[in-house]
């Protein structure tokens, strides 16, 4: 049983942390407590990651349709997921810094194909499910030099903005948030957030700590739009009913 309690605390925390805490009973070690606090960050958000789309998987299910989503957006989302997890992989650091881009990947697929789907374009749907996979086959075989993962890492900050900024656009200009999921919205955010605390004590890496940053941001601009808009009618609803014609008053009504 102590063997058992050993192995999964040194999954949490190096060995020179586990002294502190079980054998030297030293609790109040900072560098120790930063690394156990972010640890558990990455592996609660990788948890997370597991259903953080689904809410939006299912709304477009539900209403069969896409309506409010920006494609384009949800395709550079896509790709910058992509780029972050080969990246991350090839440099051989800790799955609990990026994981989560794995499942994130996934629901992202799942989000453009249905999209696709219910816009009545089905080949080009599953034309698009190939092409990605070829994809992430070319980025994570050796197939793609160090430098060049190291290039497309730095393309993901404007990639971010760009598909980010393209979504809250289309939300302006409908006025609504459309079929975007709230709890998606607000996990997704929530996650950016925690990201840039874990990339600073697990990989140190600076590309990664500023790519969060402006995932954070584009991922509040959202969040915000995703309140304000709440309450609101979609711009597109309230030029239907403008559209129609206006019942005659009848004589009662005089």
């Amino acid at each position: 049983m102590t063997d058992l309690i050993k192995k999964g605390a040194l999954f949490l925390m190096s060995p020179k942390c586990y002294d502190n805490y079980f054998l030297e009973f030293n609790f109040f070690d900072v560098p120790c407590f930063k690394a156990l606090l972010s640890k558990g960050l990455g592996l609660g958000i990788i948890a997370g990651s597991l259903l953080v789309k689904v809410p939006q998987v299912l709304k477009i299910l539900s209403n069969k349709s896409g309506e409010g989503i920006n494609l384009v957006g949800v395709l550079l989302d896509l790709l910058a997921i992509s780029f972050h997890m080969s990246y991350s992989y090839m440099n051989g650091y800790p799955f609990s810094a990026w994981g989560d881009n794995t499942f994130l990947a996934l629901q992202t697929v799942a989000i453009a194909a249905l999209v696709l789907l219910y816009s009545g374009r089905k080949s080009l749907a599953i034309a698009f499910i190939g092409a990605y996979a070829s994809l992430l086959y070319i980025l994570n075989s050796g197939l793609t030099p160090m430098k060049v993962l190291l290039t497309i890492q730095s393309l993901n900050i404007p990639i971010l903005l760009v598909g980010k900024l393209s979504q809250a656009l289309t939300n302006y200009r409908n006025g609504s948030t459309g079929q975007l999921s709230a709890a998606t919205v607000i996990m997704l955010f929530a996650g950016s957030l925690a990201r840039i605390f874990t990339s600073i004590q697990e990989t140190g890496d600076q590309m990664m700590i500023i790519t969060f940053c402006a995932s954070s941001f584009a991922n509040g601009v959202i969040l915000a739009q995703l309140i304000y808009y709440w309450n609101k009618e979609p711009a597109s609803t309230l030029k239907k009913d403008a559209a129609k014609p206006k019942k005659a008053k009848s004589k009662k009504d005089d």
